[in-house]
Order: C-alpha cells, then sequence, then structure tokens
C-alpha cells in the first residue's frame, strides 16, 4: 500500500512548536546546527502576530508533519509587481523523493501566479547539489551574476547607528 499524496496547509500558531523543530532539522542539513537564534515564541509571533509579512506552509503524509515552507512577498521595480520569495523549504531527509519538495513548491508557484506575482524566487547553498538538481527538475534557472549581500548584528546596528 503505498502512501497517500501529501497535503499542504497553512500553518497556525499552534504549529510554532512543529516549525521550530522543522527549522532547526534544516540548520542541522545545511552545516550550521547552531544557527537557530529563534525561540518557539519569536517563531510564533513573527509568523503569527499582527503585522507579520512572513507565512509558513506545512506539508503532511498520512497525518504526519514532514516538511514545511516559509515564504513572504517582495516587489519588483522593473516589473511593477510583487514576487513571492522562498525563505525556506525543508523536507525530512526520510520522506524526500516522493513527491512532497514538489507539492510544496508547486503550492507556492500556484501562490504566485493566483496573487499575480511577476516572480518566484529563492536562494540556494552552492554546496547543494541535490536541491540544485531539484529546482533544476522543475524549470527554475539560477541567476549568475548575482550576489547576495548580508548586514546584520552588530555590523547592522553600527551601520544604522552612522558608524562603518
Amino acid at each position: 500500500m503505498s502512501a497517500a499524496a501529501p497535503r499542504i496547509r497553512e500553518a497556525t500558531p499552534d504549529d510554532a512548536l512543529l516549525l521550530h523543530e522543522l527549522v532547526t532539522a534544516l540548520a542541522v542539513y545545511e552545516r550550521e546546527p547552531d544557527a537557530v537564534k529563534a525561540s518557539v515564541e519569536d517563531l510564533r509571533a513573527s509568523l503569527f502576530g499582527e503585522g507579520s509579512t512572513a507565512h509558513a506552509l506545512v506539508c503532511e503524509q498520512d497525518g504526519v508533519a514532514i516538511g514545511f515552507a516559509v515564504y513572504f512577498f517582495n516587489y519588483s521595480t522593473w516589473l511593477g509587481r510583487n514576487g513571492l520569495y522562498l525563505e525556506d523549504l525543508f523536507v525530512r531527509p526520510e520522506h524526500r523523493g516522493h513527491g512532497a519538495g514538489l507539492a510544496l513548491l508547486r503550492h507556492l508557484a500556484g501562490l504566485a501566479v493566483a496573487r499575480g506575482c511577476g516572480r518566484f524566487e529563492w536562494s540556494v547553498l552552492d554546496w547543494n547539489q541535490p536541491a540544485i538538481d531539484f529546482y533544476r527538475a522543475a524549470g527554475a534557472r539560477p541567476m549568475d551574476e548575482w550576489t547576495v549581500y548580508r548586514m546584520e548584528g552588530q555590523a547592522l546596528r553600527d551601520f544604522a547607528a552612522g558608524g562603518r
């Protein structure tokens, strides 16, 4: 007997603990096990609190949560339209290869189309060849010649205060 098809649903505040567990599992997979600073309450507030701009999906199969995605809407001045940015997509390793990741990606593409988005974008670690292969097979292409820049922590606070 084969497993049921993956089911995608909007996450709720009651999923904050589950999302924290999945975010932590993603960090371990991405070789950054100590990188998660957000608490369960931080996720609950930032994803479900008043004024939240980020959204989460949960992927379930046979009643078990096997993956998640977090996304938000950005904007393209060149297109004059919103875009959908996929912050994280993760399927537990033991559930990969059975359509859960594809179901999450397709669901997000459907949201982008329904909202009139001009783009659906995300970043992938250079070494994550399984993810690169997965996204290429889905029809996505890398944006060559673009480099992500980031300011965070003390550097961000210093710069905002006029320092360098």
